[in-house]
């Protein structure tokens, strides 16, 4: 198993099927997972430990994705955010928070390639959507 697949993932989303179905997909493709239901649980864990890219879903109870986004930002900057939304059109200051977002109801696939894409390169500020 390589460095990249033992990567610490931190999946946010308040729904919890959604949270498990990717926690599964993850780890069978040898990633850590960890799970926050909520986006404040999110930041107390990115507060806590070492985490080596965050999938964070945008509309959430409470503060959605973008903000708990830019709080994450600001006690980890170097850490990677993929948003995870239903959202076609995001608004431009999530954007700026996010590294990068994937349209819900892509194929498991892409949402790997993304994943994968992040963990082994850096990638500027709301680059758009994973294609």
């Amino acid at each position: 198993m390589s460095d990249l697949q033992r990567s610490v993932i931190l999946c946010v989303d308040d729904e919890r099927s959604g949270l498990l179905m990717r926690r599964l997909l993850l780890e069978s493709q040898g990633y850590r997972v960890l799970t926050a239901g909520s986006g404040e649980e999110g930041l107390t864990m990115v507060s806590a430990q070492t985490i080596d890219l965050v999938l964070l879903d945008y509309m959430m109870p409470g503060e959605d994705g973008g903000v708990i986004a830019e709080k994450m930002k600001k006690v980890r900057p170097s850490t990677p955010i993929l948003m995870l939304t239903a959202y076609v059109d995001l608004p431009s200051e999530t954007l700026t928070s996010v590294d990068r977002y994937v349209i819900k109801g892509q194929s498991p696939a892409e949402l790997l390639r993304a994943v994968a894409e992040m963990l082994n390169s850096s990638t500027g500020p709301g680059r758009g959507p994973a294609a």
